[in-house]
């Protein structure tokens, strides 16, 4: 077993043991269906990715009980890098 489904900090992360159970099933599904991990994983994404996901608050549930992907708040690269750059020179 993992060392961090040892602690209770976790279980309390997410609100409580049967949330977190419910959010690592939920969240494996989705990767063994094809989403991309959150978080950097070596070979296929598994329980140890999904633990991760939470520690870095990458996912959660709402009340629904449906796991939501933080917003990655970060700038788009792509699209700066498609953007005309102003030509101060002239």
């Amino acid at each position: 077993m993992l060392d961090e489904l040892k602690e209770d900090d976790i279980a309390k992360k997410v609100g409580g043991k049967f949330k977190l159970s419910t959010l690592i099933q939920k969240r494996l599904v989705q990767l063994n269906r094809g989403a991309p991990p959150l978080v950097e994983c070596q070979g296929k994404p598994s329980m140890a990715t999904v633990i991760e996901e939470i520690l870095t608050d990458k996912i959660y549930l709402d009340t629904s009980e449906n796991v939501v992907i933080t917003p990655d708040d970060a700038p788009d690269l792509e699209k700066m890098l498609m953007e005309e750059v102003p030509d101060f020179d002239n």
